[in-house]
């Protein structure tokens, strides 16, 4: 079977899955941010007299806004390849 005759080369394929990711990801950011805030209102309102759960939502939230910021980082480079290479 021949590739280029049917339409599909390396190009569409990679166009394909990164316009698959492309959707993927807005979805990942979502509930990123929807554990952010859950857990600000969980440790500071919820349970704002519980200092184990304060500290444990602290720390969450930092890891949670790390990831936030490396999966920013990571969709703005394949998105930077994506217009550079396809």
């Amino acid at each position: 079977m021949d590739l280029e005759a049917s339409g599909t080369t390396f190009g569409t394929l990679v166009n394909n899955f990164i316009g698959l990711i492309n959707l993927v990801i807005p979805l990942i950011f979502a509930v990123v941010f929807i554990v952010i805030i859950w857990k600000i209102i969980d440790a500071w309102i919820l349970n704002a007299d519980n200092d184990t759960k304060r500290a444990e939502g602290r720390q969450l939230i930092i890891v949670a806004v790390i990831v936030f910021v490396i999966m920013l980082s990571a969709w703005g480079i394949v998105s930077i390849l994506r217009s550079s290479l396809f």
